[in-house]
Formats: structure tokens, sequence, C-alpha cells
């Protein structure tokens, strides 16, 4: 359902059973080791959000025919190999996608011919050297605005050299450009980075048939033959699902269950966090999707009490601290979010988006330079609050406004449609009305 703005009214408990999309990370894997595969393959319970399906569009600009089924939530994608890929005939748009345009530098490094790359105004203002870096290094060419750092990007690719790096920053996106780009290099390539980031790729990889050794902090990719086609069952996504298990956990009388959740253990952190808080879950393992397990979560509203975050648990949390914050403003005591400075590199600066809505409905917290500071319980109130133009700032803000009896307006509603177009069709499910 696509709104212009979403209202939330007076707590209404959440339950039954309920599945969420697919992974938008799984997703976005899954089409391009598909698109360099050899032949055909299926991505099952795909997230047709506008960030995959934009990963999709540019695919099929390569050459990699990509075909969208939205009544069964599946893309066919006809795999080229990574040396069947061709230059596109014009600009490639990552939207407001920055894994899009982060992934396909590394696809595009490795591409006979030029590629250019852009997006949208907030994507174009978020930093692309740490990935433009080690792809020059390897040697691709490539150059934009701020020496590089911002797209517009022009990529000359070509022959590629595997090298070895020491990622400065944590990225999991930033490994996985310059392991897509491995696939077709001279030599192996091997990342190290400074805390564990999540594996979906190197897992997805591996079952595609790479040559793929890995551990906690370190990644070696050797080149080997194409990789197979096959069918992609992507997992529901763990950090859609968050939204409504944090909405059950703050609203009295609610007990929801969501199935096959993705519990890749560098996504789940999240989970361990709202456990440390008083949340009561249940958490079952029932099997695996895309190398990934999967299960079961069963939340009940809970009686929640500060924590803080912070340290190396930071990269296995990044997308979910908006959420947790709004559960920190329901929560007993301080908390305090720290070394977190990489929201403000997102969709929006998130750390003042996240304050500023709070603030407005009535929550004492304060931002940081590297996180905030969220004092609970909160006795929140109705209003309007502003997504910043994001999916995660617009989503957590509506999951606030579900604990108030007043109306909360979400201002630029519309940008859920990158990654979790359903979450109103869901959450009325879960409250017993269409939403």
């Amino acid at each position: 359902m696509r709104r212009p703005r979403a209202t939330a009214g007076a707590p209404t408990p959440l339950r039954g059973v309920l599945e969420v999309p697919g992974d938008k990370s799984v997703t976005h894997r899954a089409l391009i080791i598909a698109a360099l595969g050899a032949g055909r393959s299926t991505v099952a319970n795909a997230n047709l959000g506008r960030d995959c399906l934009g990963t999709a569009a540019l695919l099929s600009a390569l050459g990699a025919a990509c075909e969208v089924d939205e009544a069964k939530a599946q893309v066919e994608v006809e795999g080229r190999g990574a040396a069947g890929l061709r230059e596109a005939e014009g600009v490639l748009d990552a939207g407001n996608s920055g894994t899009t345009m982060r992934m396909m530098l590394g696809v595009c490094a490795a591409i006979e011919g030029l590629s250019v790359l852009t997006g949208d105004a907030s994507l174009r203002r978020r930093p692309m050297l740490r990935v433009v870096v080690p792809l020059r290094r390897m040697g691709a060419m490539i150059d934009g605005r701020a020496h590089g750092d911002r797209a517009p990007l022009v990529v000359r690719g070509g022959a590629l050299d595997g090298i070895e790096i020491d990622l400065p920053v944590a990225s999991a996106q930033v490994k996985t450009a310059v392991l897509l780009a491995g696939l077709r290099a001279e030599g192996p390539t091997t990342v190290s980075e400074p805390t564990p980031t999540r594996d979906h790729t190197e897992r997805m990889l591996l079952a595609a048939g790479a040559d793929v050794d890995a551990n906690s902090k370190r990644v070696v990719l050797r080149p080997g033959p194409a990789l197979e086609a096959r069918k992609w069952e992507v997992p529901g996504d763990i950090s859609s699902g968050l939204f409504l298990l944090a909405a059950a956990v703050i609203i009295e009388g609610s007990h929801l269950t969501l199935t096959n959740l993705s519990f890749n253990r560098r996504r789940a952190q999240a989970l361990s966090v709202m456990e440390r808080m008083g949340a009561d879950l249940a958490i079952e393992r029932t099997g695996e999707r895309c190398g990934e397990p999967v299960g079961t979560v069963t939340v009940r509203a809970s009686k929640l009490t500060a924590t803080n975050m912070g340290g190396d648990e930071i990269p296995a949390l990044i997308d979910e601290l908006p959420i947790l914050a709004v559960l920190a403003s329901c929560a007993e005591g301080e908390t305090v979010i720290s070394d977190a400075s990489e929201l403000r590199l997102k969709e929006s600066d998130r750390i003042e988006a996240m304050v500023a809505g709070l603030q407005s409905l009535g929550v004492d917290c304060e931002a940081r330079p590297d996180g905030m500071v969220i004092r609970g319980p909160a006795n929140l109130t109705g209003g309007e609050v502003d997504s910043h133009g994001d999916h995660r700032v617009a989503m957590s803000l509506a999951v606030a406004g579900l604990r108030t009896h007043d109306p909360v307006r979400v201002r630029g509603w519309s940008c859920v449609n990158t990654s979790f177009p359903e979450f109103l069709d869901l959450l009325g499910r879960a409250q017993g009305r269409r939403a």
C-alpha cells in the first residue's frame, strides 16, 4: 500500500502468525550472484522493494535479463557468467540504494568497457571512496565527484588483479564489492576487516560453487569456474521483522509470531539486545535457506529496562539501531548508543532524524557525535514527524506512534517502499484490521 503519510492511533495489540517478505540484503546478493552464474537461476521469496528491483534493472541493463513475477515474489535471472556481462548502453541509476551502488561498482569493475553509475540526491551525497579505493588497487579506473567519493561515478573496467586488503572500517558492502570483482581477478583476493560483518556474500558464493575460505574477520576468494545456476530460497528479512516484533513488545496484550526469519549470526544481534532489555522472546531454528539458518520468533508484550549499545556489536546492529532507539524510549532508565557514527552516512543522518522524531513525540533524548542518549520510559504523545526520506526512520517512528493514544503522522511515508512496502498491510493483519 503506497501512501504519502501513515497514521498510527490508539494502542492495539499485535497477534497472530505472519511471514515477512524476503530479506533485502540476501535478495540483492542472490540477484547479482545469479547474474554472474552460468544459466538460468530463480530467486524465490525475493524482496520486491524499490532497492532490489533497482538491482534487477541494472543487471538487465548489463545483459543478465531479470524477469520479475510480483504475484509469486520471484525473479528469473538469465545468468551470463562473470565474463559475459557487457557494457550498458545508458547510465546505471541505483536510485536510493547504497547497497546497489556499492555492489554494482564491484561488478562493473570487472566488465570490459565503460560504466556510469549514479543515484538520487540522497545517494549522490553518500561516501563511495571506501569502495573505490580497493577497486582501484585491483586495476579498475574509477573517477567521479570529490575525487571519486561521490556519484556519479565513471568506471573503466577490465582486467583485474587479486589483492590483500585490510578494511579500515568494517563494511559488508565494501567486502562484497571487492569479492565480486575478485571473481574475475588474476590471483586470490583476501579481505580482512576489524570487526566481523554480515557474511551473506561468503555463504552464497560458497553455495554457488566459488572457492571461498572464510573465518570471522578474513575471507579468501580464489578465481575458479563460473558460478552455478540454482534456485535461491530467500529467508524472511529479520530487519523488517523487527519493526513488527518491536511493536508487539511495547503494546500491552500483544502475542506475535514471525516465521522463516533469517537467523544469520551477524544479523540477529538485535534479538539479543531485545532479550537483554527484558523482551519475552522465544526463538526456534527450523531450517536453512540460501545457506542461512532460518527460524521462528514469538514475542509477547514486555516491561523493558535500559541497556547500552556500542563497541564490536554495532556493525551487527547498524540497520536496527533506529527501532532499538524506539524500544529504549519505552524502557526504564537511560540507554546510551555509542560507536555508531556510521548512522550519519545512511539514507539520512539517522542520529539527528531519530532524535528529532522522538523528541517530537515527547521522548527525553539527545544526539551525540557517534550515537544518542535516550531516557525512558517516555509518555509518548501524538504529532507529526519527518521520515527524512529514510525507510527505517519512517517505520521506527510509526512503531513509536503505535504506543500513543493520539495520531502520529509520518511525512514522506512512500520511502518505505524502498524495503518493506508490505509493512502497513502486515501491521493491519496483526492488529486484526485492514492497514
